[in-house]
């Protein structure tokens, strides 16, 4: 018999940029524990603020609860024992690449494993988290299945729902975003489909498999990727040729059927990991992707590209290199958000350091604290853009584009333009 949505205790594994909003959302209308092994992040939340800017404030204070007392809101922990009381599980941990561009399911595992523990009869496992086609039933379940003693689609259920994230994002969210749902039977299917349906406003899709949820989130990301490589090739090539790209895009796009892609860097949790995760499958299965590594390949070394063009136009304009001062400005992945996941401007700044260049890092939106920790950076506050030799504007920051640019030219100094968001006269080069 199809379980009852009314009466079920939702626990949230990982509040990043994905588990946070959905817990607020399903907070509204159930009883959700908002579960992270990270005490200091649940202290943040507790306080009702949220360093990844993705939940609305308003919102998140609103359902905040200190337990299961009320029948609907939101109580926060990193207490393993009170998982315990949910009945259905949202993994949301995040799944990226480790160095050798491999899937890394360390966290997904570790998920896997503490809900084991506390999983029983009729309970329902749904997995968010970018994965490989595949990875739910062949990687999850046998770990469900082991440490809980319970048998997969017998005593317990699994689905499959693809994050929809776009981080920094405030038209395109949670709720306004069409949702594909999957279930492990007929039956968990059509019930984690009511479930979704419940907070989406946008609707949802229930995709026939486990498999095709997981395929469709692979694909979302890889064909993305594959179309920026293209035009970031064509800049390649086109920076050879010695014209503008943008302005052969401002060309191209004149037809209607052209899709105006921009060149620029590729990182993020999503865009420049998931397509490995797709090739990793299809390897795993004896077939060597064509198309989507060459993709990755071109993606990947954009940052190099970027810091040699630098060097050479610096070099243009009779500056010394070795100990020359270069200020990037922006170190998020992408504008006006604060997350740094997977960023590709650390190839620019570690390729300029190679060419023994100064090189300082500025990002309002940072936390600073975590992108020393992680990359060993320290970010700067408000620099004086005129102290240096070149300036190159890596992310498109509403703060960066108020800056008086002018004055580094007027100094002999190089600005590059990632975004080509600047005035162009103003710029030696931009992609």
């Amino acid at each position: 018999m199809k379980p009852g949505i009314s009466n079920r205790k939702i626990a949230i594994i990982g509040l990043g940029y994905v588990g946070l909003p959905l817990a607020v959302e399903f907070a509204k209308k159930f009883e959700v524990l908002g579960f992270d092994t990270n005490a200091e992040r649940i202290n943040e939340l507790v306080r009702g603020t949220d360093s990844t800017l993705e939940s609305d404030l308003d919102s998140l204070n609103s359902v905040l609860q200190q337990g299961w007392e009320s029948r609907i809101g939101l109580h926060l922990s990193c207490d393993k024992r009170d998982l315990e009381d949910a009945n259905i599980y949202i993994v949301t941990v995040p799944t990226p690449i480790n160095q050798f561009k491999s899937p890394d399911l360390t966290l997904l595992l570790r998920a896997s494993e503490m809900i084991g523990e506390v999983l029983k009869t009729d309970d329902i496992v749904i997995y968010e988290s970018t994965v490989y086609p595949g990875c739910t039933e062949e990687d999850c379940v046998p770990v469900l299945e082991k440490v809980s003693g319970l048998k997969f689609n017998i005593d317990f259920f699994c689905g499959y729902s693809p994050e929809r994230i776009n981080p920094g994002d405030k038209i395109n969210t949670l709720t306004t975003i069409k949702k594909v749902t999957s279930g492990s039977t007929a039956e968990i299917a059509e019930f984690v489909d009511d479930l979704y349906a419940s907070i989406i406003t946008a609707g949802t899709y229930k995709a026939p498999s486990l498999k095709v949820a997981e395929a469709s989130k692979a694909i979302e990301n890889a064909q993305r990727d594959i179309n920026i490589s293209f035009v970031n090739e064509l800049a390649l090539i086109f920076d050879r040729i010695g014209i503008d790209t943008n302005d052969v895009l401002d060309a191209a796009g004149t037809k209607w059927n052209f899709l105006k892609y921009k060149p620029g860097l590729v990182g993020g949790h999503c865009i420049g990991v998931d397509p490995y995760y797709l090739a990793y499958k299809a390897e795993s299965l004896g077939y060597h992707p064509q198309v989507i590594l060459s993709g990755r390949r071109v993606n990947d070394n954009m940052g190099m590209f970027i810091a040699n063009k630098v060097i050479k136009l610096m070099i243009q304009k009779g500056h010394l290199i070795k100990g020359a001062k270069v200020l990037i400005l922006g170190f998020t992945f992408k504008e006006n958000c604060p997350d740094f996941r997977n960023t590709r401007v650390v190839d620019i700044y570690n390729e300029l350091r190679e060419f023994g260049l100064k090189v300082d890092v500025s990002d309002p939106w940072v936390v600073k604290e975590n992108v020393e920790k992680e990359y060993g950076i320290q970010i700067i506050d408000q620099p004086d853009i005129t102290e240096y030799s070149a300036v190159i504007l890596a992310v498109a920051h509403n703060e960066f584009l108020t800056l008086d640019y002018a004055k580094v030219r007027e100094s002999n100094g190089i600005i590059f333009d990632t975004k080509a968001c600047i005035d162009r006269a103003l710029v030696e080069g931009r992609l």
